[in-house]
């Protein structure tokens, strides 16, 4: 009898600890998500302010009325991913204007913000990087036995990537 009550009291602890073993999993994936979210709103804020820099220096070199006039929308009211799509869609226009007038390189302003915009960009591409990894893993976690069943009873859900990952890791595995 007292070898009945050892094996059950051994098999509760062993389940306890794989419960306490992937909710810990599960909460350190989310802390580094969130930490991940917070540095991309960061970098994402600060690539603004230096597309909002450029645009006067812009303006009265080329003579123009407005530039970058996506700018002027609220990115407050967005997410991460919609602001990240306008403001990337915001830089290829920047570069493009720079490509079809050489003579915007000839400022000394302009060319501090785009070295300061070129160390922004690889800040941005590196939180990526870390966001899609970290989803990749608490994705995993939802699918896979046994943590799919503490994912059940927490109701999370899968967390979606940044797209330009996402077709990078399409596009590997397509050429395979």
């Amino acid at each position: 009898m007292l070898e009945i009550i050892i094996g059950v009291i051994v098999i509760i602890s062993f389940l306890l600890l794989i419960i306490v073993i992937n909710n810990n999993k599960f909460q350190f994936s989310i802390i580094k998500i969130d930490k991940a979210e917070e540095d991309i709103s960061l970098y994402l804020e600060k690539k603004k302010e230096l597309l909002n820099r450029s645009r006067p220096v812009i303006i009265k070199e080329l003579k123009l009325d407005s530039f970058l006039e996506d700018l002027d929308n609220d990115l407050d009211n967005m997410n991460n991913f919609e602001e990240y799509e306008l403001l990337k869609k915001e830089y290829n226009n920047f570069f493009k204007t720079l490509d079809e007038n050489e003579k915007l390189l000839k400022s000394e302003t302009l060319l501090s913000i785009l070295e300061d915009l070129n160390d922004n960009e690889e800040d941005i591409v590196g939180a990526i990087k870390f966001y899609n990894d970290t989803v990749v893993e608490f994705n995993k976690l939802l699918v896979s036995f046994p943590s799919n069943i503490i994912g059940f009873f927490k109701r999370y859900k899968k967390k979606e990537f940044y797209n330009d990952e996402k077709r990078e890791i399409f596009e590997i595995l397509n050429d395979k």
